[in-house]
């Protein structure tokens, strides 16, 4: 693993973008638009990006499936270049609300129907937008995360400290914000050194324009995760409840860090999706941006298979 580096580093000149990828920025609730790239043709594909990232997570994978299909790349509310609501309840940041936001945001670009993929944070965003809206994502893809429910109940003892961040964010609005503030780059650039296994992958103008992005979002990235120990968790819990479940084709990448912590992620997995797939990947967390051959042929093989065609709720 490798040391953690201690950075300040400053803006680019020219910000990195998605290379043959047009930008726009589109409403998609009361006072919230997203920055979002869009780029190809063909039937549309949305990728979410995770922590402490922005969508130029996606930026080699995205190219690739450009050659068949139309690309949907956008920051998060509250991420990156989109806007950032302040907080106000547990609803503002839930994954619920930033899943009607892609829904919105694909309709919005003349997509009723979409496949969706999403790593880490943008993950539990896809896998909510699955839950709520089966008529509308097609094929499911999620990287390198748990459920939030089951994540929760996967941490346990000294294993846990692996998610310490989980932890302090989920504290009340204010020690968390003051704490991560007093020194972001330090903050947010340890998980960018920890959680890959190849330093290269984020190259120096990405890991800057990763780490301004998260200094100017402190607020809106902690009520993200304040989210998911609260609101996200009802969730999760009343879905199970109700054995609602993922009916759409479900592909899901991890790295072996189940067996590290002690749970069968694939086992976990298979209790909420119908028509899974699931693999591990010999990569860090960053695996779009480590092994992109890899996802990208992952993403066009859940494709290939047949969706599920639901009637509107």
């Amino acid at each position: 693993m490798p040391s953690p580096r201690r950075t300040t580093e400053e803006s680019p000149a020219v910000k990195p973008t998605i290379a043959g990828f047009d930008y726009q920025r589109v409403p998609v609730a009361e006072g919230v638009s997203l920055n979002v790239a869009v780029g190809g043709t063909g039937t549309p594909v949305v990728l979410l990006h995770g922590f402490p990232q922005t969508h130029l997570m996606w930026r080699h994978v995205a190219a690739h499936l450009a050659a068949n299909h139309t690309v949907i790349c956008p920051d998060l509310r509250g991420y990156g270049d989109s806007d950032k609501p302040r907080e106000n309840g547990p609803h503002t940041y839930s994954k619920r609300t930033m899943a009607n936001d892609i829904v919105a945001l694909a309709r919005r670009l003349g997509h009723r129907r979409f496949a969706l993929a999403g790593h880490d944070r943008g993950a539990l965003v896809a896998f909510r937008a699955g839950l709520d809206h089966p008529d509308v994502v097609t094929h499911l893809a999620c990287l390198d995360i748990l459920p939030t429910l089951d994540m929760w109940g996967a941490l346990h003892g000294t294993s846990a400290a692996v998610g310490f961040h989980l932890y302090l964010m989920a504290q009340p609005p204010g020690l968390a914000e003051e704490m991560i503030t007093a020194s972001a780059d330090a903050f947010f650039g340890y998980f960018l050194d920890i959680w890959a296994n190849r330093p290269d992958a984020v190259p120096a103008d990405v890991r800057t324009t990763y780490l301004r992005a998260c200094r100017a979002a402190v607020p809106s990235i902690v009520a993200d995760y304040r989210a998911s120990a609260g609101i996200d968790v009802e969730h999760d819990e009343a879905d199970r409840a109700a054995e609602n479940r993922l009916v759409m084709p479900v592909t899901v990448l991890q790295q072996d860090w189940g067996a590290a912590l002690g749970f069968d992620a694939a086992a976990l997995w298979e209790a909420w999706a119908e028509d899974l797939h699931h693999a591990t990947v010999s990569c860090g967390h960053f695996m779009a941006e480590e092994e992109p051959a890899e996802v990208t042929k992952a993403l066009r093989s859940l494709l290939t298979r047949p969706a599920v065609v639901l009637r509107p709720t």
